[in-house]
C-alpha cells in the first residue's frame, strides 16, 4: 500500500505541471529531454496504423563493459528492425559471422563461414523419439518490457541535470545525465546507477548511453540510427549461398537456445566458499531421499529402487536439473551446432538410439523417473545424460612408496566446460541402490550416469576422453562407471567389467582398490583394451614410476610426472591434492577430487567465478559417515 500511493502521488506530481495552462513546457529541459528520447525509443517497436510501415536500423558498439561478462567488450552488432516481428541481427562470435533473423513466425540462424544454418518449424517435432510432440505456440511481438505510456514516468523517477553539448560521430548532441530519485530507489527499488545520454539534436535519437554503479561502467554508441523505406519481404528471410547445408528444426529448439544463450552471459557469478565451518543440515526430504548443506555444499542421498532415486532426485533438485538441462541442450549443444556445421539434436539422437540397447533399463527408469518429477519431458533428460562427453582431464594413484605410510591416494581432474553452467549445479550424490553396492557420485544435478566416483568397496575411478567420437555402438561410458561402482568389489572384478563393455568411443581410467592398495590405468576403445600397471609405461605415459599410476596428456602430463619424482615418499593428503593445481590442471578445470579409499574419506573442490577447482576451497566428506543412519531426524520443509 506504501509503495501505491507514492506511486499515485509521484503520477500526479509529474502530470499536474503538464495539465496546467498557466504553465508552458520548457521542450529544452532535460526532463523533456529524457521524455522525449524515450518517446523516439517507443516509437521503433510501434507498427504504425495510418503510415506507411517502416524499419529502423543502427550499428551498436559497446565501447566498455566494465562489470559485464568480458565477451562484450568490443562487441559491435548491426540490427535492423521492423515492427511487429521482423528483425534481422549481425555481429561477429569468436571471429565467425553470426546472423539471426525473425520473419514474422519464422527465427532463423545462418553462420555463412560454416555454410550451415537453421530455420525454425513449429511442424517439426521436437525429438525424434516423440514426432507426435511439437510445440503449437506462437511467438509474440516485438517490444520493450514497458509499455510506451509508462515511459513519461520517466521524469519522476529520474533526477535529470543537463551537460556541456557534445558533438557524437560528428553530430550535434544534447547531453544530460539522470539519477534515480530517492523516493525511486526506495518504492521501486531502482539502482542507484548514473546514466548518461548524447542525443541527436534533429531527432531526439540517442547516439551514446553509459551506466555507472559501483564497478559496473557500461558505455554504448548507436552509429547512424534511421527510419528507412520498408524492406521488403524477401529480405527478412535467410538467404543461402551455393553449397550451405540448412535445416528445418523445431521452433522451440531456438527460442530455448537464445534465451539460453543469453542467460549464460548475464548468469550470476559463483562465489568463492568461505571458511570450514562444520555446519550440517538438512534442507528437503522426499521418501527416503534427502537434500543437505554440508560445509555450504549440496549433498544429495537417494536410496530404493531406480523409481524411488529418480522421483527423489527430481523432486529434490527440480531447479537445478532444469537448469542443467537448458545449459547443457539448449545452450553449450545448440551452440556446438553452429561450430561443428551440424545440428545437435540430430547428433545425440543418433547417439543415443544407438547406445540404447546396450544401456540397464534400470538407469532408463530412473532417467523418466526423474524427469516426471522434475516436470521434464523424458527425453530431454535422456539427452542430457547422453550428452557426448569430451573431457580433457588427468588423474592418478600414489601409494606404497611413494606415500607418507603407504597409503592410496587417488586423485582426479575434471577438465571441462567451465563457465558454461554445470557449475551451478555441482552436487555431492550418495546413491545407495536396493541392487549393488552403495557409492558417492561427485556430478552434478540430473546426471545419473558418473565419471567421478567411490564405492564402499573402497574402490574409486576417475576417466580421460578421448578420441573417437561417433562410435557409440556400446555402453555409454558415463553408465559403465557406474556399473563398476555398483557391481565391482575388487580392482579385477572392475577391470573385468571395462574389458566386457561393450565401450564407445576413446577413453582412458585409473581405477584404485584400497583393499590390494593397487591401481591401474586403461587404455579402452570399442576394439582396444589396454591396462598400464604401477611402474609400467605406455608410449603416451613414458615416465612409469613404481607405486604410481599417472594420467595425462602433453604439458600436463609431463608437469603431474615432475611433481611425482620430485615428492616421492612425502606424499600425504595435503601433497597430493597440490598435485592437482595449474599446470596440471587446466583454466577449465570444473572439479577437482581427492579419494583416500582405504578410509573412504575424500575431498572436493569445484571451480566458482574466479579460479578453477583446484585452487579453490577442497570439502571433506567420509562415504562411510554419510552412509549411516541419521542420529537425530531434523524437521525439514519438503
Amino acid at each position: 500500500m506504501k509503495n501505491l500511493r507514492r506511486t499515485f502521488c509521484l503520477t500526479l506530481a509529474f502530470l499536474l505541471p503538464c495539465w496546467s495552462p498557466a504553465q508552458q513546457p520548457d521542450t529544452n529541459s532535460p526532463a523533456r529531454l529524457l521524455t522525449g528520447a524515450m518517446t523516439r525509443v517507443a516509437q521503433i517497436f510501434e507498427a504504425p496504423n495510418a503510415e506507411p510501415a517502416r524499419t529502423f536500423t543502427a550499428t551498436l558498439k559497446v565501447l566498455k563493459a566494465d562489470g559485464l561478462p568480458k565477451e562484450f567488450l568490443g562487441r559491435e552488432v548491426t540490427l535492423a528492425f521492423q515492427a511487429p516481428d521482423h528483425l534481422r541481427v549481425a555481429t561477429k562470435w569468436d571471429g565467425q559471422d553470426i546472423v539471426v533473423g525473425r520473419d514474422q513466425q519464422e527465427l532463423w540462424v545462418h553462420v555463412p563461414a560454416k555454410k550451415f544454418g537453421l530455420i525454425g518449424s513449429p511442424d517439426v517435432a521436437q525429438f525424434a523419439a516423440a514426432p507426435e510432440r511439437k510445440d503449437p505456440s506462437r511467438l509474440g511481438p516485438i517490444k520493450l518490457p514497458v509499455a510506451s505510456d509508462q515511459l513519461v514516468m520517466l521524469p519522476v523517477l529520474l533526477r535529470t541535470e543537463a551537460l556541456p553539448n557534445e558533438r557524437v560521430g560528428g553530430v550535434a548532441c544534447r547531453v544530460f545525465k539522470a539519477t534515480p530519485t530517492p523516493e525511486a530507489i526506495d518504492a521501486f527499488n531502482v539502482p542507484n546507477g548514473t546514466l548518461q545520454f548524447a542525443v541527436r539534436e534533429s531527432d531526439l535519437l540517442p547516439l551514446r548511453i553509459s551506466y555507472r554503479e559501483g564497478k559496473t561502467d557500461v558505455l554504448l554508441e548507436i552509429v547512424n540510427p534511421q527510419f528507412e523505406a520498408a524492406w521488403p519481404a524477401a529480405r527478412w528471410k535467410l538467404k543461402p549461398a551455393a553449397g550451405d547445408k540448412i535445416e528445418s528444426v523445431a521452433s522451440s529448439h531456438l527460442t530455448r537456445f537464445l534465451s539460453v544463450a543469453v542467460g549464460m552471459l548475464m548468469s550470476d557469478k559463483i562465489p568463492t566458499l568461505g571458511p570450514v565451518t562444520g555446519e550440517r543440515r538438512v534442507v528437503a526430504r522426499e521418501g527416503n531421499g534427502r537434500l543437505e548443506l554440508i560445509d555450504g555444499t549440496r549433498v544429495l542421498f537417494l536410496k530404493g529402487t531406480p523409481e524411488e532415486m529418480g522421483r527423489q532426485h527430481g523432486a529434490l533438485m527440480k531447479r537445478e536439473v532444469r537448469h542443467l538441462v537448458d545449459q547443457m541442450l539448449y545452450g553449450v549443444g545448440v551452440g556446438s551446432s553452429f561450430e561443428k556445421g551440424n545440428w545437435f539434436f540430430g547428433e545425440i539422437e543418433s547417439a543415443q538410439k544407438r547406445v540404447a540397447p546396450f544401456t540397464d533399463e534400470r538407469y532408463f527408469r530412473e532417467m523418466d523417473a526423474l524427469a516426471s518429477a522434475a516436470g521434464l519431458p523424458r527425453e530431454e533428460v535422456r539427452l542430457a545424460n547422453f550428452f557426448p562427453e569430451l573431457f580433457h582431464c588427468s588423474g592418478f594413484a600414489v601409494f606404497g612408496k611413494a606415500t607418507v605410510g603407504g597409503k592410496l591416494y587417488h586423485g582426479r581432474i575434471l577438465d571441462y566446460l567451465r563457465g558454461m553452467g554445470l557449475e551451478q549445479n555441482a552436487t555431492v550424490i550418495v546413491f545407495q541402490p536396493d541392487q549393488g553396492n552403495a557409492w558417492v557420485n561427485v556430478g552434478y544435478a540430473g546426471f545419473v550416469g558418473s565419471v567421478t566416483a567411490m564405492n564402499e568397496k573402497h574402490i574409486a575411478i576417475g576417466e580421460m576422453g578421448g578420441r573417437g567420437e561417433g562410435n557409440w555402438d556400446g555402453k555409454p561410458m558415463a553408465q559403465l562407471v557406474r556399473e563398476v561402482m555398483e557391481k565391482a568389489s575388487t580392482l579385477e572384478e572392475a577391470v573385468a567389467i571395462m574389458r566386457k563393455g561393450p565401450r564407445t568411443c576413446e577413453y582412458y581410467y585409473v581405477i584404485s582398490d584400497a583393499k590390494s592398495n593397487r591401481a591401474v590405468g586403461i587404455a579402452a576403445t570399442p576394439e582396444k583394451f589396454e591396462t598400464i600397471w604401477p611402474g609400467e609405461s605406455h608410449p603416451l605415459l613414458p615416465h612409469g614410476t613404481p607405486d604410481t599410476v599417472l594420467l595425462s596428456a602433453g604439458d600436463r602430463y609431463e608437469a603431474l610426472a615432475e611433481r611425482v619424482k620430485a615428492g616421492y615418499g612425502k606424499f600425504d593428503a595435503q601433497g597430493a591434492r597440490d598435485l592437482m593445481k595449474r599446470p596440471v590442471c587446466m583454466t577449465s578445470n570444473i572439479h577437482s577430487v581427492l579419494f583416500e579409499p582405504e578410509t573412504l574419506d575424500f575431498w572436493v573442490a569445484n571451480a566458482d567465478a574466479e579460479n578453477p577447482a583446484a585452487h579453490t576451497r577442497y570439502t571433506h566428506y567420509n562415504l562411510g559417515e554419510l552412509l549411516q543412519p541419521e542420529k537425530a531426524p531434523q524437521a525439514a520443509a519438503r
